[in-house]
Parts: structure tokens; C-alpha cells; sequence
């Protein structure tokens, strides 16, 4: 393998074409040897923008000895001397946002607010992380067995862990730091449909220093998540994406004796009752069901109105404000909705809305052909907001992850029937309520069988000092990601009983 100078694609000018995305292995930016290369489009106009090479086993395995190589050294440093990095890091990020923001809406399609909110989200598990000293305490307990023998519990590093990203978020998810804060080193494989955003991220590893090997890059598809999976030195697997490969990361995996969090696909549903205040609720759905495309594991998915009258006036403002929302390519400051992520992905969702018209919904808003108020976008991905109504349980538009801006509209009596719904739904992310009556809001919370509730909130999304949960088909394994649990996870913990010789003249006559 041969090595390249960095890409140093970090400018105000934003390229029309960023080459062929490298890969990053042992504090070096190398080229794939792989032969298959596969384009990366700008979304927003179908234009293609850079390369990327689908590397091989081989060069995993590379990254995963220079990982467990730079190790040994990683985790004998101190955990104050490790966030010092991250410090670095921050500050980088922090100088660079709108340049980082820019880059993720060309690759992805977000509106530029959207991309500067999930930097600044990437920034935010950063600031967390940095508290990596105080995160990995342990405890103890003098004579805590018998006297003159104490006991303690400390958290050690595990060695070399991997992340497989979503394409949602390509700079947020892939960069969560508390692997490598806690003392272990890691390896990432960036969707490949948008990879330049965690060639960014990389740059800025190697201009803040970050010593060779801690922090690897491996390109590719399924091939590199094979190799991942399979390979002995690899001790866990974090894991964004669909159900489907979840689940096949998470017993793949477990096969191979890897620890994994495997957060998967979801269908989440926002109950309506009847004194939500809707002129405020219908303009959080527009974010919530529309934001980013539709293309959040948090999205809302279906819209459950409890009562016949909250139903129809949920539909109707709920229609009046997505009527409003304009579509087009994110660096347009006008813009809310940009495009989804590939050709491929919009004619997916055009089916799916082909679906729901064929079982009966009501189309009540149809996005399938949205004005797009940006010029030169003839050719882009571009689904707009879209609204069914009528939708009953059963039908495939209510059942299946849409990922794409298409909301659901059904109608309750009660709201135990609503949590009927959530509860046998085989997702189980999110679910929301919007109420102003506390018991009602407690009973939501109590019994709504999913990880993440929202109270008046439409995207309840954890701060990076909560776990982000997840239930059902929606997650796979024991510890989320994010806040403590991230901890346990990429940590093990050791007891240690301890015993000394004492002056039995000083400590007593036991024995």
C-alpha cells in the first residue's frame, strides 16, 4: 500500500469533485487497492462528487494490526493526558463547522441547518467524552470482604473496536469518541454513500495529532463488514442502520464472540389527544416527520389522532403547515427539505406511497412531484412532504420503515388503543404525545413501549449523557449508545480483592 498526502479538501470553496476518498490506517491516508469503486452523488442534482474504493479483508486486517498495535501504548496513557485530543478536536471541529456543515449537506442533502445541527451534535459527544477522567472511575470499599482486605472495581479498555455508520448522519455517528477515550483504539467503515464527511473528520484526527493507529478508516460494503466481524483482533462492533443488517450484525458478531450494539430501523408513532395544543404541535411535526428527508431513526412515522374531532383538526393543520415547506438543495437558506439519499432510495419511497394509494389511504398531500425552488436540480432526489390519511394498521405504509418524508395519519378512540398500536408495532425507538393534561402524560410514559419518549416532543433525541435507547426490532444487545451506558460498553470491568500483611499489634488479633 501506498501512501497519500492528506486531501485537504478543508476550504471555503467547495469542491464540485473531491477525487477518490482514501482510507486512513496507522496515521496515514492510503489509497484502496480494491478495484471496485463506486460513485458518491450530490443528491440535490444527481451530479456525482467523488469516488470511493469498496476496500477489502485485507486491508481491514491492516487496519486492525496497526489498531491493536497502537493500543499496547493507548492505554497505558492517562485518561486526562487521552482527552487532551479530543480538547484539540473540538476546537477544530468548533473552527471548521460551517465548512463541515457544507460538506455534509453536498453529500447528503440535508438543509444547512440540519448539517450545522448534527456537527454541532457531533461536538456536543466530544464535550462528553473529554470527561473521560471522572466517566471511568471505579469504586471501592475498605474491609468491604473481612477486615484488612478491601475490594474495588476498576474499568479497563478492551483493545480494538469498530464502527459500521449510517449514511444519515456521516459526520456525527461514525465519530462518537468513547472508544478512544476510554483507552481503546478503533476503526471506521463511513457508509459509502457518503464518505467524504468522515474524510473531513480525519483530516482534522491528523492535524490535531492524534497519534498513529488510534483512529482508522476502512472504506467499503459488505465485504469490509464481514471482515470487521470475522476478524480476531476486533473485540466489539457499534453498529447504526437498518433492522435487517442490524440484525445480522448482532448474530454475526455475537458468533464471533465481539461485543455489539446494533441501533436498527423504527416506525415511530406521535399520539394527538384531544387538548394538544395544535397550532404549535403541527409545526413540530413538519420536523419531525420531514426533517432531514424523513431519513432519521427518530422521524415520525404515523400520527395517531385519539378522537374524531382531534382527527380532523390534526389532519387539516397538519396539511396547512406542510403545504408551506419548501424543497430544494440545502445550501439554499430557503430551504427545510432537502433530497433523499440516492436515486435508488426515491424510487423506494415512490413505491411505498404507490402502496398506500393501491390499500386505500387517503393521499392527502402528495410529494411525489414537489416544486423544487432551487434551479439546476432538474436531476435530483427529491421527494417532497407527503401525507396519508385513513391509514389503518395493517396496511404496508404503517407497517414497513419508509425512511423518507411520508407521514401517516390514523385515527383512534382512546388512548389505550393508540398504546395498542405502539406496542405491537415491531419497532420500538420512539413514540411521543402531545398533551397538557400530567396524568395522561404519565400514562404515556409509564406503559408506551419504546426506548425514547417525547412529552410536546417530536424527535426526542438524547443528549450525549443519555443513553440513546431503543427496544424491540429497533436495537440489538445489552448497552445503547451515548451516556453511561457507552461506558460499560467499551470497558471492562475488574474486581480486585485485596489482602496485606499487617502488624497484628497495630490491626487486631483476626486471622
Amino acid at each position: 500500500m501506498s501512501v497519500t498526502e492528506s486531501p485537504v479538501v478543508l476550504i471555503p470553496e467547495y469542491k464540485a469533485h473531491y477525487g477518490l476518498v482514501p482510507n486512513y490506517i496507522n496515521g496515514c491516508f492510503v489509497p484502496s487497492e480494491s478495484t471496485r469503486i463506486l460513485t458518491v452523488d450530490n443528491p440535490a442534482t444527481g451530479k456525482e462528487i467523488a469516488t470511493v474504493a469498496m476496500s477489502t479483508a485485507a486491508e481491514v486486517d491492516a487496519a486492525a494490526q496497526a489498531a491493536h498495535a497502537a493500543y499496547r501504548d493507548w492505554r497505558r496513557v492517562p485518561p486526562q493526558v487521552r482527552v487532551q485530543y479530543l480538547f484539540k478536536m473540538k476546537r477544530a471541529m468548533e473552527e471548521h463547522l460551517e465548512d463541515l456543515a457544507r460538506v455534509v449537506t453536498q453529500e447528503h442533502g440535508k438543509s444547512l441547518e440540519e448539517a450545522r445541527g448534527s456537527v454541532a451534535r457531533g461536538i456536543e459527544h466530544l464535550e462528553v467524552a473529554c470527561g473521560m477522567p471522572s466517566l471511568m472511575m471505579g469504586y471501592n470499599l475498605e474491609d468491604g470482604a473481612a477486615p484488612g482486605i478491601d475490594e474495588e472495581m476498576i474499568r479497563q479498555p478492551m483493545g480494538v473496536f469498530s464502527c459500521i455508520a449510517p449514511f444519515n448522519f456521516p459526520m456525527m455517528v461514525p465519530f462518537w469518541p468513547y472508544a478512544v477515550a476510554a483507552g481503546n483504539t478503533y476503526i471506521v467503515k463511513p457508509s459509502e454513500q457518503d464518505p467524504i464527511s468522515q474524510m473531513l473528520i480525519f483530516e482534522l484526527l491528523h492535524e490535531v495529532g492524534m497519534p498513529a493507529g488510534v483512529m482508522n478508516m476502512v472504506n467499503g460494503d459488505k465485504e469490509v463488514v464481514d471482515a470487521m466481524l470475522h476478524n480476531p483482533l476486533i473485540r466489539g462492533i457499534s453498529f447504526v442502520g437498518s433492522t435487517r443488517v442490524g440484525h445480522y450484525v448482532y448474530h454475526e458478531g455475537a458468533k464471533f464472540k465481539k461485543r455489539v450494539q446494533a441501533q436498527a430501523g423504527a416506525k415511530n408513532h406521535l399520539v394527538v389527544m384531544p387538548d394538544a395544543v395544535l397550532d404549535k404541535a403541527s409545526q413540530n411535526w413538519i420536523n419531525s416527520f420531514f426533517g432531514c428527508a424523513g431519513e432519521r431513526c427518530l422521524a415520525g412515522s404515523v400520527l395517531v389522532c385519539v378522537g374524531e374531532e382531534t382527527h380532523r383538526a390534526a389532519a387539516a393543520a397538519f396539511k396547512a403547515e406542510a403545504e408551506k415547506v419548501s424543497v430544494g438543495y440545502g445550501l439554499d437558506e430557503r430551504v427545510a427539505v432537502g433530497p433523499v439519499i440516492s436515486k435508488s432510495a426515491k424510487e423506494r419511497i415512490l413505491g411505498l406511497i404507490e402502496s398506500g394509494i393501491a390499500e386505500g389511504a387517503t393521499l392527502l398531500l402528495d410529494g411525489r412531484n414537489p416544486n423544487v425552488v432551487t434551479p439546476g436540480c432538474e436531476d435530483g432526489y427529491f421527494v417532497g412532504p407527503t401525507i396519508f390519511d385513513n391509514v389503518t394498521p395493517e396496511m404496508t405504509i404503517a407497517q414497513e420503515e419508509i425512511f423518507g418524508p411520508v407521514a401517516c395519519i390514523m385515527k383512534v378512540d382512546t388512548l389505550d388503543e393508540a398504546l395498542k398500536i405502539i406496542d405491537e408495532s415491531p419497532y420500538g425507538n420512539a413514540a411521543s404525545i402531545y398533551t397538557q393534561d400530567g396524568f395522561t402524560a404519565r400514562k404515556f410514559k409509564y406503559e408506551a413501549n419504546a426506548g425514547n419518549i417525547g412529552i410536546n416532543i417530536g424527535v426526542p433525541a438524547a443528549m450525549a449523557y443519555f443513553p440513546f435507547a431503543g427496544r424491540k426490532d429497533s436495537f440489538f444487545g445489552d448497552l445503547h449508545g451515548q451516556g453511561r451506558d457507552a461506558i460499560d460498553f467499551f470497558t471492562d470491568k475488574k474486581v480486585v480483592v485485596n489482602r496485606w500483611i499487617w502488624d497484628p499489634k497495630t490491626m487486631g488479633t483476626w486471622s
